[in-house]
């Protein structure tokens, strides 16, 4: 399990390489990582969280207190599955948790 961090982020490619060189499984947070090669990755959708932050920000700009807006929580999550690494791996993902993924690479 690979922490969200901007240092891991920026380096995903060489921690998915390094994970896949010594045969190991990762679990990461964001799909960027996954598509980096890491084997999957479980997190909040951010395009959905953009999405509600453009919201505030227009609240605020049509005068809306900052103080009367709420504090949300992400509520839509993605779960993608690289399934090339899984291969590479020798990794047998099975079925019931292919159907669960919002994005599988092949």
């Amino acid at each position: 399990m690979v922490a969200d961090d901007a240092e891991f982020t920026a380096h995903r490619a060489q921690i998915a390489e390094l994970a896949l060189k010594n045969q190991l499984p990762t679990v990461f947070g964001l799909r960027e990582q996954a598509e980096a090669g890491g084997l999957m990755a479980y997190g909040p959708s951010f395009e959905e969280l953009y999405r509600r932050a453009a919201s505030h920000v227009y609240k605020i700009l049509q005068g809306a207190n900052i103080a009367d807006l709420p504090i949300e929580q992400p509520v839509k999550f993605e779960f993608v599955l690289n399934m090339r690494t899984a291969k590479a791996l020798n990794l047998t993902i099975p079925l019931s948790l292919l159907a669960l993924a919002d994005e599988v690479i092949e």
